[in-house]
């Protein structure tokens, strides 16, 4: 990884953004069988997961 992408891959982590192309690269690696979400898809998967909301997000 360029030193570039490490700083942008830092920033991301830091803010809570998780990293779109690890998600693909995990998801190719670990479950090829099935179907990666879109980058949109993933976003509001995430963004779920983080804040709550319906269908996702935190139990307390």
């Amino acid at each position: 990884m360029s030193g570039l992408g490490w700083i942008a891959e830092t920033a991301r982590m830091m803010v809570g953004l998780p990293d779109y192309g690890t998600y693909l690269r995990h998801m190719a690696a670990n479950h090829p069988d099935m179907p990666a979400m879109t980058r949109t898809e993933f976003f509001r998967d995430r963004q779920q997961a983080r804040y709550g909301g319906k269908g996702g997000g935190r139990c307390c």
